[in-house]
């Protein structure tokens, strides 16, 4: 299975936080899976830890870097082809880093990892 990390299960499968459900961490576990963060997360952690609504055990790019070469987990690049499906989305979620997130998934056919709600509105597959 090809997987895209929703920004908060990169940081809680990371930091084996108690929201975590065990369908959750068998998948970020299973070597089979390919497992992707894009950088829209990448952009979202460092925005959010800047302006205070996010603690992370160390620096972002410290923290980032590590959990990503630690767990094997690839960055997904933001290309115009994922960016131009924003005009085809309609209004569930008002979050523009998930909205993005949405975008690539569709457009790299990517399942997301994720606990949100909103985004399962999409027509994007999501597993948590």
């Amino acid at each position: 299975m090809r997987v895209l990390l929703d920004t908060c299960a990169f940081i809680w499968l990371t930091t084996d936080a108690p929201e975590l459900t065990a369908k959750a961490k068998d998948i970020f576990q299973n070597a089979d899976n390919s497992i992707a963060l894009s950088v829209v997360s990448i952009w979202e952690m460092l925005v959010k830890h800047g302006i205070g609504k996010l603690a992370l055990p160390d620096q972002p790019e410290i923290f980032i870097n590590q959990q990503c070469e630690q767990h094997r987990i690839d960055i997904l690049p933001l290309n115009h082809t994922a960016v131009l499906q924003l005009g085809r989305l309609l209004s569930h979620h008002r979050d523009p880093f998930d909205r993005m997130l949405v975008c690539q998934a569709i457009e790299h056919e990517l399942t997301m990892l994720t606990p949100d709600h909103f985004i399962a509105q999409y027509p994007v597959a999501t597993i948590w």
